[in-house]
């Protein structure tokens, strides 16, 4: 029953990342065009004309934007942009990031716990079973429910930065490597620019690095605790793997339909995001060696 749940759990935050995914659409004018953001808009017609998440979120991003493109170049932008507003997010956020990513090298223990309680349904079996995983918890000073904390932060930005590179007049009229960053890849391809294809296979690398590098530390630690005590490392299992193959299907579908600005933003935010994970892993390993 436990196992069903969790399932059902997962196909819902999956339906629910892609309805947000989908259903977070930038604002578009009588004729269905996308009302762009120009170097000389104001906050107050923003604030004035749209909601208040695109005037304290899409226009502060978009205008950065604008305001880089010409003296870098779009690509190179829309990077800055991106790593300053995951810089930030990661200092508001870091005791949160790093009791996830905790919690994902604990796994070979929580399997432990799992199995020794494997077909036990009583009641005394749940509740001493409840009581090894807060142990564990407690032990690695984790707190669950301070991991949501990281969603809650990220969320609004991930869709902002979605919607400003969409809006961003310096983006929609940009270039990157001779391509034009308002097609989508497909046509690009279709149209025989084939340098479309490197772009999209880079994303798929990255996004492919991003999503799995958590469980691959995982697996690299349980490895080297395993060597250290003369033991065969435990096969590390991730419930959440399917998920994330769930996820990503949808990603590849739509980084080949949207404007190629947003195939490199997935990129660079992938790129970042790997950055973000080994960061907080060496906090994590310093705050190990501190402890030792």
């Amino acid at each position: 029953m436990k196992s069903r749940n969790k399932k059902l759990i997962m196909l819902l935050i999956v339906v629910a990342a892609l309805f947000l995914i989908t259903g977070c659409k930038a604002p578009t004018d009588e004729a269905g065009k996308i009302i762009m953001i120009m170097p000389d808009t104001t906050f107050k017609e923003i604030f004035a004309n749209e909601s208040w998440f695109s005037a304290l979120f899409v226009f502060p991003l978009s205008k950065a934007i604008n305001l880089l493109a010409p003296k870098i170049g779009v690509a190179a932008s829309i990077a800055v942009v991106t790593i300053l507003v995951n810089g930030i997010t990661l200092a508001l956020t870091m005791k949160s990031n790093v009791q996830t990513q905790k919690i994902q090298m604990l796994q070979p223990e929580m399997d432990k716990i799992n199995k020794k309680y494997e077909g036990k349904t009583d009641e005394a079996s749940t509740m001493r079973k409840a009581q090894e995983i807060q142990a564990l918890y407690t032990k690695h000073d984790i707190n669950p429910f301070g991991t949501i904390l990281v969603m809650f932060v990220q969320f609004p930005i991930i869709f902002a930065m979605f919607q400003a590179v969409q809006r961003t007049q310096a983006v929609a009229t940009g270039t990157f490597m001779g391509l034009s960053l308002e097609q989508s890849p497909w046509n690009g391809i279709k149209a025989g620019q084939y340098l479309y294809i490197v772009i999209f296979i880079v994303m798929l690398i990255t996004q492919m690095a991003s999503m799995f590098l958590p469980q691959f530390l995982a697996k690299q630690k349980a490895k080297k605790e395993a060597e250290e005590r003369f033991k065969k490392p435990q096969e590390v299992n991730n419930p959440n793997q399917n998920m994330m193959y769930y996820m990503l299907i949808p990603i590849l579908i739509l980084s080949v339909t949207w404007p190629a600005a947003m195939t490199i933003y997935w990129t660079i935010n992938s790129i970042v995001n790997i950055a973000k994970t080994l960061i907080v892993q060496l906090v994590i390993s310093k705050s190990d060696l501190g402890g030792k």
